[in-house]
């Protein structure tokens, strides 16, 4: 598969920042935001597993060279890029990264056009936990977190931050108090992830479906990726996106 010429290339725009993003597939709309150092190869590939499951799928680019590999040179550039950004969040506990209003911006319009019970929103590494943010204000109803690794597990009060603000975990809290779920996936000896899944799992409960993949890798569905991991993901999407959002069904 040929990337990005393969996928529609467009854009988004909201509060004065715009951002580059790829589309392709039909059905419920599933929002993929990529790990450092961008969108790769398999990144796309990934995207085009979800398309073929039947989803129309968006990814947008935050940052690195679109369809670039993963090597020491692009990962040294997109953290170059993340650190001088003020849409990022690095080290700072209690606090949602800005980029979080893009993304339900991007949400909000995304099911605006594809209606149904809501989108789906993955996020993954640098990136995993905005799915968490989105669910504040935007119709996500599959939120899917890979590997969430910001802030930066540098302490044991990092490694159990959720780059979250109170007020927005309260939110979060009380959405999957009505009903709403979170899949996270994780290896369970990566360090980069630190305790946050023990935090996901004391503040949301039952509401968190943790899934734990045996060794020390790290990015669950692309350069280390786990079939039973990819499967995780579909069988909740087609759970949260293809019925009745929780509280109409018959």
């Amino acid at each position: 598969m040929t990337f990005p010429d393969s996928w529609v290339q467009g854009s988004h725009t909201h509060d004065g920042t715009t951002h580059p993003t790829y589309r392709r597939g039909a059905g419920p709309g599933v929002i993929v935001i990529h790990e450092i150092p961008g969108i790769t190869p398999a990144v796309a590939a990934f995207g085009q597993e979800l398309v073929d499951a039947g989803y129309t799928v968006v990814m947008p680019s935050l940052f690195g060279r679109d369809g670039a590999g993963m090597t020491p040179v692009t990962i040294a550039g997109a953290l170059r890029k993340v650190c001088v950004s003020r849409e990022f969040t690095k080290l700072r506990t209690g606090v949602t990264s800005p980029v979080a209003g893009w993304l339900r911006s991007l949400a909000r319009e995304l099911h605006e056009e594809l209606g149904g019970p809501g989108v789906g929103a993955l996020g993954m590494c640098f990136a995993g936990g905005f799915a968490l943010a989105m669910m504040v204000d935007a119709p996500v109803a599959a939120p899917v977190l890979c590997q969430p690794s910001t802030p930066l597990p540098l302490g044991g009060k990092r490694s159990r931050d959720l780059n979250l603000s109170p007020a927005d975990l309260e939110v979060v809290k009380g959405r999957c108090a009505a009903g709403q779920q979170v899949l996270g996936l994780q290896f369970s000896m990566d360090p980069l992830t630190g305790k946050r899944f023990d935090t996901l799992t004391r503040e949301l409960g039952q509401a968190f479906i943790r899934v734990e993949l045996e060794g020390r890798g790290h990015s669950t569905v692309t350069e280390h990726r786990r079939q039973e991991g990819v499967d995780a993901i579909l069988d909740f999407l087609a759970a949260n996106l293809r019925t009745a959002p929780h509280g109409d069904r018959a």
